[in-house]
Order: C-alpha cells, then sequence, then structure tokens
C-alpha cells in the first residue's frame, strides 16, 4: 500500500512538473504575427542596447528575402522567404525562376533544422508600382499552433506542415489581385479548430478552413475587402463567442467564425483612407485600430460585442489626430502607441483616446535613411510594427534601426540601435521569446540577447 502511494505520488509529481513545463514553454512562445492574440506584448524583458559587435547571440543566413515576421514555438523559429525573381530592381530576374521558401531555426544556436522551397505554379503580380517592388512575395507571417504550421503564400495558397516540415496539405483560395496591384500581405490566424485566411487581395474573401484537413468550413467574400492589408483579430467575447475582427476601408468588420457570417460593423473609422493596411488589436475587451491613408487617417476604440451597426452603441472614442501608416498599434498600462509618417511615436490615452504626447525619433546614424527596400522608387516604408518587452517599448525601422523607448506616457527615447553596417532590409516585426528579440533582414535572422 505504500509503495502504491509512492507510486502515485511520484506520478502526480511528474504530471504536475510536465503540466508546468509545457504552460512555461507556451508563454515563450510568439505563435502569430505580433505573439499571442496579435498583441505586440512580452512578458520577458529583453536586451535594449546591442551593436554589431554586442548583444549579438546568432545570425542566420536566410535563402532569400522577405516581409514577413518570425514566430517561434516550442524553440523553433519559423519563417518565410522568396528568391529568384524580385530580388532588387537591378536585377530582377525572371518570373518563372521565383520560388518561395519556409525556414525553421533552433532558437537557442541558430541552426537551420529544415527548410522546404515551394516553386511557384501560378503566374505572381509584376515586380512594378510601389507596392510589390516594396515588399516582394513573401510578406505573410505564418502562425503555429503547437502542432501544426500554416504558411500563407498569396496566389499560391495556403500550406500546413507539421513542425518537422511534413507537408500535410496545401489548398488555393484565389488567383486575382488587388485593384491597387500592391501585392498580397494579411496573415493567417488560428481560431479553435479553423484557420482563418484572409485571401483579400487573392479573392477578396476571408476563409475558414478545417486546420486538419484544408476543408473549406465557409468563405466571406465581399468587394469590400478589396484594398484591405489587415490582419484579422480573435476576439474573445464571452465564454460563448468569439468574434473575427478584420479591418476595410472606413470601417471593422466582426466575422463569426463558426460560419463566416457578418455579425457587426463599426463606420467611420479614421476617415475616407484608401485603403487599410494595418492590423487591429485587442485589450481589455476593447479593440483598438489606427490608420492612415492620403486622404484621411485616425484611431479608434470599439468595445467588444454588439451585433450590427454598432457605430453608435460601442465606438468609445473616435480620434482624428494620432493615425498610422503601416505600423500596428500596441497598448500597454492604459495608453497605446501608434507609429506616424516621419517617424512620429504617438502616445494616446485608451480611455478618453485623447492625444497625449508626440515623440521624434532620434536616429544615431543620419547616414541611412529609412529606405531601401527590393526597388521601390519611393524607398522601403517602414513595414514593421512596435512591441513591448518587459516595460520597454520596441521599433524597427526599414533600414534596421530599432528605437528603444520607455512603454509609459512619457515615451522616452532609451536606445537607438543597429544590427549591422551592410546593406540589408528590415521590414518584419520582431518576436519575443525567452529573453531573446528576433529581428528578420532580408539577408539574415538575428538573434539579440544578453
Amino acid at each position: 500500500m505504500k509503495n502504491k502511494f509512492r507510486c502515485c505520488l511520484s506520478i502526480a509529481s511528474l504530471l504536475a512538473v510536465t503540466l508546468f513545463c509545457v504552460s512555461a514553454d507556451a508563454q515563450d512562445d510568439w505563435p502569430r504575427f505580433r505573439g499571442a492574440g496579435g498583441s505586440g506584448v512580452a512578458a520577458s524583458s529583453v536586451p535594449t542596447e546591442w551593436s554589431p559587435d554586442k548583444n549579438i547571440r546568432w545570425k542566420t543566413p536566410l535563402p532569400g528575402a522577405g516581409c514577413s515576421s518570425p514566430i517561434v514555438v516550442g524553440g523553433k523559429v519559423f519563417l518565410t522567404c522568396y528568391s529568384g525573381y524580385g530580388e532588387s530592381r537591378q536585377e530582377v530576374g525572371k518570373k518563372e525562376d521565383l520560388a518561395r521558401h519556409v525556414v525553421c531555426i533552433d532558437q537557442e544556436s541558430g541552426k537551420e533544422l529544415w527548410s522546404k522551397t515551394i516553386p511557384v505554379t501560378v503566374e505572381e503580380d509584376d515586380f512594378s508600382g510601389i507596392g510589390v517592388t516594396a515588399h516582394g512575395y513573401a510578406s505573410h507571417t505564418p502562425v503555429c499552433d503547437g502542432e501544426h504550421l500554416f504558411v500563407f503564400l498569396g496566389k499560391s495558397g495556403i500550406y500546413a506542415y507539421d513542425l518537422e516540415g511534413n507537408e500535410l496539405w496545401n489548398k488555393k483560395v484565389g488567383e486575382g489581385s488587388d485593384s491597387k496591384k500592391w501585392g498580397s500581405a494579411a496573415s493567417p490566424v488560428v481560431c479553435d479548430d479553423l484557420v482563418i485566411v484572409p485571401a483579400l487581395a487573392e479573392s477578396r474573401s476571408v476563409y475558414g478552413l478545417d486546420k486538419k484537413t484544408g476543408e473549406q468550413r465557409w468563405v466571406c467574400e465581399s468587394k469590400a475587402l478589396d484594398n484591405t492589408w489587415s490582419t484579422p483579430a480573435v476576439v474573445d467575447v464571452d465564454g460563448d463567442r468569439q468574434d473575427i475582427v478584420i479591418g476595410v476601408p472606413d470601417e471593422l468588420w466582426a466575422l463569426n467564425p463558426k460560419t463566416g457570417k457578418l455579425v457587426w460593423v463599426a463606420s467611420g473609422v479614421g476617415g475616407e483612407q484608401t485603403g487599410f493596411y494595418t492590423s487591429p488589436m485587442v485589450s481589455d475587451g476593447m479593440i483598438y485600430a489606427s490608420v492612415g491613408g492620403r486622404s484621411g487617417g485616425g484611431s479608434v476604440a470599439v468595445r467588444t460585442g454588439g451585433k450590427k451597426d454598432v457605430t453608435e452603441s460601442h465606438v468609445a472614442w473616435n480620434d482624428s489626430k494620432t493615425s498610422s501608416s503601416f505600423a500596428s498599434p500596441v497598448v500597454r498600462n492604459g495608453y497605446m502607441f501608434a507609429v506616424g509618417r516621419g517617424g512620429i511615436m504617438q502616445v494616446v490615452d485608451v480611455k478618453t483616446g485623447e492625444q497625449v504626447k508626440k515623440v521624434r525619433m532620434e536616429s544615431t546614424d543620419s547616414s541611412k535613411p529609412s529606405n531601401g527596400g527590393p526597388g521601390s522608387r519611393f524607398g522601403s516604408p517602414d513595414y514593421g510594427s512596435p512591441i513591448i518587452a518587459g516595460d520597454k517599448l520596441y521599433y524597427t525601422k526599414g533600414n534596421g534601426e530599432t528605437f528603444v523607448f520607455t512603454a509609459d506616457a512619457d515615451c522616452e527615447q532609451v536606445m537607438a540601435n543597429k544590427l549591422t553596417d551592410d546593406a540589408e532590409i528590415f521590414s518584419g516585426t520582431p518576436a519575443v521569446s525567452k529573453g531573446q528579440l528576433l529581428i528578420r533582414s532580408s539577408k539574415f535572422l538575428y538573434c539579440v540577447a544578453e
């Protein structure tokens, strides 16, 4: 009896330790665009200062360029790249040589664990104009549920892998283009047993696919989904209800994740901007969005829940002073931080919508303007979004310079860091995991850590 009792204790202790390890590992994951829930917030702190010869634990060469962001699950880093066509304006290459790459890298050592090359079988948008030339052909950040990796590749469709790199299924979700021919960029998200695919350019649609089989459960189609590059947010309304919230020009939409049907709409979001380039985020029962455009812009806070037109009933505030170009906002301790044009960090009180401060980013390297995309004649926009690690706010510009601020109302600049003196393009949003800051460029994945 005593032996049985000891055995039970051992099993119970082992189970407790196992559950603790799983929980701890999950807390260190950054499983989608801007981390868990898309919040852009991590509890762990990372260094505030680095340089080419300080606090870079490793850097790993990549098979090609890309605008997507790294994600981290279970000690593995996943990201996408492209090669063969459109890597530079000087050497455009041939469209038939375009290929995408899915890369898995060990988080601790920086060693590549596996890589998959996916040839393009559908003709992609030309490498021309002001959109595709700025971000290229690998702009969607993957998403992982801990067992499956989902990679959206625009017209080539969405691919599912296990974490060892074995392909499970793939599915096309449209082969069209947005009306501006700016290319495709919104990232997939996971909601329960579905992977939500924003095929906005490809088919003006949002798909709900069975994450195990790729079977289509529903599709929401609308012409209004043109000219939006917004990654959806999964909103937990209550124990029985979730909404999928996505931005479209001048509006926020909420979809039912079980049916794909429209649940509510909030109008007047940012005025009559020509496109929705950012992603909404959720914090403490509120949905925040900050958008910008040539003909308008602004920020909005919408209470979760509601049905039909919630413009009057659920919009807490609408501020025309604070707008973002491509960077999605981040919220911490009662303040929203949004990056405006010209390198301005804006601080907004989330209770009132009042802008309390504007801070101009002070560069330490005036010789490197924030430009240099794959070949845009306007230079590379700063596509990354701000994130928070510990009590600091981080924002990486297209030239690779990362600005560090206090994540509070004062928003004081602490440091401006760069990873390299070489000509590299930094278009993704950093990931945070286990005290590491993971930043991708057009050539390398960098690990910043003490």
